[in-house]
C-alpha cells in the first residue's frame, strides 16, 4: 500500500513493528521458555483407537516407575467438571443444545483417535513416557463413522447411543412460508453443494502449560500461550469449582493463535491438579502429532445453497443448509461457529428473504471450533461459489451478476434477512478498482499465452463482506513511570497481529513519546481487572479506541501537573519529546519529573472504555488467476489482487501482513490442506509428511490496496481485519480453478482442496 506523506505515529502511520527485534533474535518468551524450579513433566495417554469401550488395568507398576509422582485415571478426578460447551443456541423444537462436553479424562469409552485417557507425571518426560507404557488397558474396538454427511445417515455407527443419527443439534432460522413461496415462483433456481474441507490450525508454537500451587497463597498460577487470559481463567475456575481469587493465568509471548487457543483444554486442569497433588510445578508440552490429534479442528461443513432468480437474474430469495461436523464432543464455541457464519449468508447482495437450516453431527474424529473467520469464510465461500454457478446457468457474466445483485450505497444502512445492519458500504465501488488493477479486461491474452505453455488459465473472482469486531468493549489503561515512560495494560491478546505496535503508535502520538518508550502489558489477570481477550478481529477496533481514550486522559493529568510545576495555563503547554513544554519558550518539564511530582498513582494513570454497540463489516474484492498443467493436475497462483474496505486504517504494514497472511492460510484451504481419517477413524495426515502447509514459494506478489469507507458503529472508524484475506481468497481461489476447468474441459464444479490428484482425476474424468 502506498501512504502519501505518513505520519510518524498516530493514525495511520506505517511504523514497522517494535516486536520483531526480540521474535528474529531468538528472545521471544514463549510457555515452554518459561521455567519453574523443580518442576515435573507430564505427558497425556491418547487413545490408538477411534471409537472403543475399555478397562484400566494395572496402574501399580507406572506408578511406581523411576521418576513418577502421579498417574492419574479417570476415577481420580471424579470430582471435577467436563470442559463444557458455552454456546448452547435454542434449537428447531425450543429446547436449548443438550451437548456432550468434553472429559478431563474419559472414563469407559474413548470417542477420537487422541482422547486422552490418563495423565502421567514423572520428573524429566521420557520418565513420563516409559511409565504410560506400564499401563495396562483392554480396548473393545466399537463400530466407527467419520464422515460429516455420512454420519447423519440410518446406518451410521452411534458415536452415542443416545443420539440418533449422531444428530447434534438443530436450528432453524428465519422459517417462513414467504421464502418457499419465492422459490416456487421463481424464474430460475440455481442449486450447489460445497464441502468445506476440515482443516488443522498448525500454528508454529504448539500448545504448553506450567502448572503451579503455593499451599501458602492457597492459589494456583497457569501460564500457557493463550487469546485471552481471563476467559481461560473463568473457563478454568468453572472446571474445578475454583473462586476468581484462587487462580492467576499468564500469558507470555503466543506463536500464533487463530482462534484455536481461545481454548481451555484437558491438559491445563490436569497439570493444575498434578501440581497441587505433587507438591512441584508441572509442565506439559504438546508435540506436532499432539496438536493434530488433541486441538480443535477447523471448517468441515457440507452446505448446499439454492438461489431463486428473477428471468434478469435478480436474487431474490436464499436458502442455505449446513451440515456442520462437531466431532466427538461439542467443543466451546462449536454449535455456535456456523450460525455466527450464515448470518452473512447473504452477503455483499440485496437479497430480500432467506432461510438457514444447520445440523450439528457427532463424528469419531477430533472436535471442531473456531478457526480463523469462525464461520464466516464458510459461508461466503458457499455462496460466491454459487452466484458464479448462478451466472453459469443464466448465460450471464460473473462480474454481470455480482452488478445487478449488489447492495447499493443508498440503501445504507442496509439490514439483511439475518438480522445483520450493515451501516455503510461501496461494493461496487471496490469491484470496479479490482478489475481494474487485475486487468480483467486483458485476461484473455493472458490465457492464449498459457496454451503456448500446455497449461490452462482462470480467473475468478469474490466479493465478500463480513461481521466481526462485534459489540463490547476493552478498557485501556496508561501510567507514567517514574523515568518517564508508559505502560499500557490491555485484555487483548496479540498471537502475531502486531498489537503492541498498533496501541503504542496511537499513545506515543498522544503523549510525545517515542515509541520505544510505551511498553504494552497483556497476559496476566494479576495485572488486568479483566479482559475480552482476541477473536473475532476485535483487538484493534475495539482496543485502539480505549487506548486512544487513555492516553487523551493521561495527556490531561500531565498537563494539570505541570501548569503547577511550570507556571502556565493548560492551554499554553504541549507533550513534546518526552516533556511538557510551554509553546514558544524554553520552559520544560520531563515526564520523570512530572512522575515524581504526583501526589497519588491515579494522578498519572489515564483510564478509557469506549463501548461499541455494533459489529463492523469489512469488505471487498479479490480476483484471483491460476494455471493449470494439464498432465499433473498442479495448480498455479500466478496473479492475486485485492481492493478490500477497512475503514479508517491504524497501521498501513500491519494491515497489509494480517491481509497476506489470511490469504495464504486460505489458499492453502483451497489448494492443498487436507485432514483425512480412514474408515477405521484412523488420523492418515497427523503429521507434515501427510498434510501439506503453503509456503511462500507457492504464492507471486499479491497486489493489496484500499478503498476505504470510515465504519460508523466504531468510534475511530476502523473496522475488522485479522480474518479478511480467509474470507475472500477460497472462493476467489476455487472460482478461478472452476473457470480454468470449465472452459477447457466443462468442468463447472470442484471441493476443497483442489489437489493436483483431484485436479487430473477430473479431467480425466471429463
Amino acid at each position: 500500500m502506498n501512504v502519501a506523506n505518513p505520519p510518524k505515529f498516530g493514525m495511520g502511520a506505517p511504523v514497522r513493528r517494535v516486536e520483531d527485534a526480540a521474535f528474529i533474535t531468538g528472545k521471544g518468551r514463549f510457555t515452554d521458555d518459561v521455567a519453574a524450579e523443580g518442576a515435573l513433566h507430564a505427558h497425556v495417554v491418547r487413545s490408538p483407537h477411534a471409537h472403543a469401550s475399555f478397562v484400566i488395568g494395572n496402574i501399580k507398576e507406572a506408578r511406581n516407575a523411576p521418576g513418577v509422582a502421579l498417574v492419574l485415571v479417570h476415577a481420580d478426578i471424579a470430582q471435577y467438571n467436563d470442559v463444557v460447551c458455552q454456546t448452547l443456541l435454542p434449537q428447531v423444537d425450543g429446547t436449548p443444545i443438550n451437548p456432550k462436553n468434553i472429559p478431563l479424562l474419559c472414563k469407559d469409552v474413548v470417542r477420537h483417535v487422541g482422547d486422552a485417557v490418563a495423565f502421567v507425571v514423572a520428573e524429566s518426560l521420557t520418565a513420563a513416557r516409559e511409565a504410560a507404557e506400564l499401563i495396562e488397558i483392554d480396548y473393545e474396538i466399537l463400530n466407527v463413522t467419520v464422515g460429516t454427511e455420512e454420519s447423519l445417515s440410518d446406518n451410521a455407527p452411534l458415536v452415542y447411543p443416545d443420539r440418533k443419527n449422531n444428530l447434534a443439534y438443530e436450528l432453524e432460522f428465519l422459517k417462513s412460508e414467504g421464502v418457499a413461496e419465492v422459490f416456487a415462483n421463481a424464474a430460475h433456481v440455481c442449486e450447489l453443494k460445497v464441502i468445506n474441507n476440515r482443516l488443522v490450525s498448525n500454528y508454529l508454537e504448539t500448545r504448553a502449560c506450567l502448572a503451579e500451587w503455593s499451599n501458602e497463597d492457597n492459589r494456583f498460577t497457569l501460564t500457557t500461550g493463550s487469546q485471552g487470559v481471563h476467559s481461560v481463567k473463568r473457563t478454568v475456575c468453572g472446571i474445578l469449582n475454583l473462586e476468581p481469587a484462587q487462580l492467576r493465568v499468564i500469558t507470555p509471548d503466543v506463536g500464533g493463535g487463530f482462534g484455536t487457543k481461545v481454548f481451555v483444554y484437558r491438559e491445563y486442569p490436569l497439570a493444575l491438579i498434578a501440581a497441587k497433588l505433587s507438591g512441584k510445578p508441572v509442565k506439559w508440552t504438546g508435540d506436532r502429532s499432539e496438536h493434530f490429534m488433541s486441538d480443535a479442528h477447523g471448517r468441515d461443513n457440507v452446505t448446499t445453497m439454492r438461489m431463486a432468480m428473477d428471468e434478469n437474474g435478480k436474487f431474490l430469495a436464499l436458502d442455505i443448509d449446513i451440515i456442520a461436523a462437531m466431532g466427538a464432543y461439542l467443543h466451546t464455541f462449536g454449535p455456535f461457529i456456523a450460525t455466527l457464519g450464515a448470518t452473512i449468508g447473504t452477503g455483499v447482495y440485496d437479497i430480500a428473504a432467506a432461510y438457514m437450516h444447520i445440523r450439528g453431527v457427532y463424528s469419531n474424529t477430533v472436535p471442531t471450533d473456531a478457526y480463523r473467520g469462525a464461520g464466516r469464510p464458510e459461508a461466503i465461500y458457499a455462496l460466491e461459489r454459487l452466484v458464479d454457478k448462478c451466472a453459469f446457468e443464466l448465460g450471464l457474466d460473473v462480474i454481470e451478476i455480482r452488478r445487478r445483485n449488489l447492495i447499493s450505497p443508498d440503501q445504507m444502512p442496509y439490514t439483511t434477512p439475518f438480522g445483520r445492519l450493515y451501516d455503510v458500504g461501496e461494493f461496487e465501488g471496490h469491484l470496479d478498482e479490482v478489475l481494474d488493477k487485475s486487468d480483467w479486461a486483458g485476461f484473455e491474452q493472458r490465457k492464449e499465452l498459457a496454451k503456448t505453455k500446455g497449461n490452462i488459465r482462470g480467473i475468478g473472482i469474490a466479493t465478500y463482506i463480513e461481521a466481526c469486531a462485534f459489540a463490547g468493549s476493552e478498557p485501556a489503561t496508561i501510567n507514567l513511570n517514574n523515568d518517564g515512560s508508559t505502560t499500557i495494560l490491555i485484555g487483548t491478546q496479540s498471537n502475531g497481529q502486531g498489537h503492541k505496535t498498533a496501541y503504542a503508535q496511537l499513545a506515543a502520538d498522544t503523549l510525545g513519546l517515542d515509541i520505544e518508550e510505551v511498553e504494552v502489558r497483556q497476559g496476566d489477570t494479576d495485572e488486568l481487572a479483566s479482559g475480552g481477550g482476541t477473536g473475532g478481529s476485535r483487538s484493534i477496533p475495539i482496543g485502539a479506541p480505549s487506548v486512544q481514550c487513555a492516553s487523551d486522559d493521561l495527556a490531561v493529568k500531565i498537563k494539570a501537573i505541570a501548569t503547577d510545576q511550570l507556571e502556565a495555563s493548560v492551554q499554553d503547554l504541549e507533550l513534546k519529546n518526552g516533556a511538557v513544554r510551554v509553546v514558544g519558550t524554553d520552559r520544560t518539564i520531563s515526564f520523570a519529573d512530572i512522575a515524581n511530582a504526583a501526589k497519588e498513582p491515579d494522578d498519572i494513570s489515564g483510564f478509557g472504555e469506549v463501548k461499541q454497540e455494533e459489529a463492523t463489516y469489512p469488505n471487498g474484492s479479490h480476483i484471483c488467476e491460476v494455471e493449470i498443467d494439464p498432465e499433473t493436475g498442479v495448480a498455479e497462483i500466478v496473479a492475486y489482487t485485492i481492493v478490500d474496505d477497512f475503514g479508517v486504517i491504524v497501521n498501513p504494514v500491519l494491515l497489509e501482513g494480517q491481509i497476506h497472511g489470511g490469504v495464504v492460510q486460505a489458499a492453502g484451504q483451497a489448494l492443498m490442506e487436507k485432514t483425512v481419517y480412514d474408515e477405521d477413524g484412523q488420523l492418515l495426515s497427523a503429521s507434515y509428511m501427510d498434510y501439506r502447509m503453503p509456503r511462500a514459494a507457492d504464492f507471486p506478489f499479491i497486489s493489496f490496496d484500499t478503498r476505504n469507507v470510515p465504519s460508523t458503529t466504531n468510534a475511530m472508524g476502523i473496522k475488522g481485519a485479522g480474518e479478511a484475506g480467509t474470507i475472500g481468497a477460497t472462493p476467489a481461489v476455487m472460482n478461478a480453478v472452476v473457470d480454468a476447468l470449465k472452459r477447457e474441459y466443462g468442468i463447472s464444479d470442484i471441493d476443497m482442496p483442489a489437489t493436483p490428484i483431484a485436479i487430473w482425476r477430473a479431467i480425466q474424468a471429463a
